[in-house]
Order: C-alpha cells, then sequence, then structure tokens
C-alpha cells in the first residue's frame, strides 16, 4: 500500500488498536478478537517477544483484510526489520529520525510520537503526515489535545495513553485524526484467560463509541 492509502484507512477506521503480549501466541489471539470486533488494524508492539514473527505471521494470515503496523520502533535497524515482516506503518513513542529515513526510503508510513507544541513542529519539519501525541492521557487528555489543535489546527493528531471507550467521544470532538488505543482495547488479564469475546466486545463498542462521535460531529459542522 502506498503512504497515502494506509493514510486514508486509519482516518476510515479511526483507531490503532495497541498489541502488547507476553507471547506470540497471545498476540495473534489479541489479533483474532481484534478483528472480530470490527477493527481491521493492529500495532504490534517491539516490546512483544519475537514481535518480527508476529507481524510476518498475521501479515501472511490477513493479507489484505487487515492493515498491519509496528510499534514501538526506535531505530532504523528495527524498522528495516518490521517492514520486510510486511508492516505497512510504523509508530514510535517519540521522534526517531532513523525510523523516518527508513520509512520514507521504502516509500511506508511512520508515525512518530511527540507530546509538546515544540516536538509537534520537529515532528512535521521532518515530513511527518501523522503525529502520535503520547501519552496524551496523563497531561489533560482531550483537553490537553484540544489546546495543541489551537495553534496547530491541520495537524493529523493521535493520541494514545489513557484513551478508551468512555472518552474516546471526547478526543474526537478535540480533534483527534484517529485513536491509538492499549490496556483498554486489549485486556491483558483477559487475553491471558482466553477470554477473547471480551475484547472483541471492547472492539466493537469502541467502534460504536468511535462511530456515534464523528456522526454527532459531522452533523454539528453541518449546522
Amino acid at each position: 500500500m502506498t503512504i497515502d492509502e494506509v493514510v486514508r484507512r486509519i482516518e476510515e477506521i479511526g483507531i490503532i488498536p495497541v498489541v502488547r503480549a507476553a507471547t506470540v501466541d497471545e498476540a495473534t489471539r489479541a489479533v483474532e478478537a481484534i478483528c472480530a470486533g470490527g477493527i481491521p488494524v493492529v500495532e504490534i508492539t517491539m516490546t512483544v517477544p519475537n514481535a518480527i514473527s508476529v507481524i510476518r505471521e498475521v501479515a501472511q494470515h490477513y493479507g489484505k483484510q487487515v492493515l498491519v503496523g509496528a510499534g514501538t520502533v526506535t531505530n532504523g535497524d528495527q524498522a528495516e526489520s518490521c517492514l520486510r515482516a510486511g508492516a505497512e506503518f510504523l509508530v514510535s513513542p517519540g521522534l526517531a529520525t532513523s525510523v523516518l529515513t527508513v520509512a520514507k526510503a521504502s516509500g511506508k508510513l511512520a508515525i512518530p510520537g511527540a507530546l509538546t507544541p515544540t516536538e509537534l513542529m520537529n515532528a512535521q519539519e521532518h515530513g511527518a503526515r501523522l503525529v502520535k501525541i503520547f501519552p496524551c492521557g496523563n497531561v489533560g487528555g482531550p483537553k490537553y489535545l484540544r489546546s495543541l489543535k489551537a495553534p496547530f489546527p491541520n495537524a493529523s493528531l493521535i493520541p494514545t495513553g489513557g484513551v478508551n471507550a468512555a472518552n474516546a467521544a471526547d478526543f474526537i470532538a478535540a480533534g483527534a485524526f484517529a485513536l491509538g488505543v492499549g490496556a483498554d482495547l486489549v485486556d491483558a488479564s483477559a487475553l491471558r484467560a482466553g477470554n477473547l469475546e471480551k475484547i472483541a466486545a471492547a472492539a466493537r463498542e469502541l467502534v460504536h463509541a468511535v462511530t456515534s462521535a464523528r456522526t454527532a460531529l459531522h452533523q454539528k459542522k453541518s449546522i
């Protein structure tokens, strides 16, 4: 997929589930549950044991049905390994220029992390199309995102950290391009217990929250 296609797909779905798991088996089960819940995109973090193998397996198994990305990518070597395994986009907790360089050379999307206005400006200067705002929940959540959007109205921001179905509407109203959701979606205890339906149900709830919030926002702008 091209960068434009991936950006459009992320915007359409509006949610990037962040998969952190203790084993390869847990990670693949999490992906299965997320997809069953109606979210055809996943971000496999490099903190997952054998993350590259998980990315490769998910990419091969789900093919074009699921948009597969790699998370917590902090250097160029990791970026190259993730892309070779089939990742269509890369996400970093901060700004790693080597990751952006590798992604650009491969024609793939890299989403750097930022928190402050200075960090956001730096990411944009390095050509970032989308920017992850992390850890957003720890510094004010939707209110912080809204404040950040004021001087950067055209920035496409993905708040991550503390995002869940209960506050999804507030983040969308604050101007979020999409939402990065981790532990509040992929419940670790449910995953260990094999309770995939709990994760699938959480995914469905999140999809409903985002869809409803976007509809309400669109109606408000139409008035």
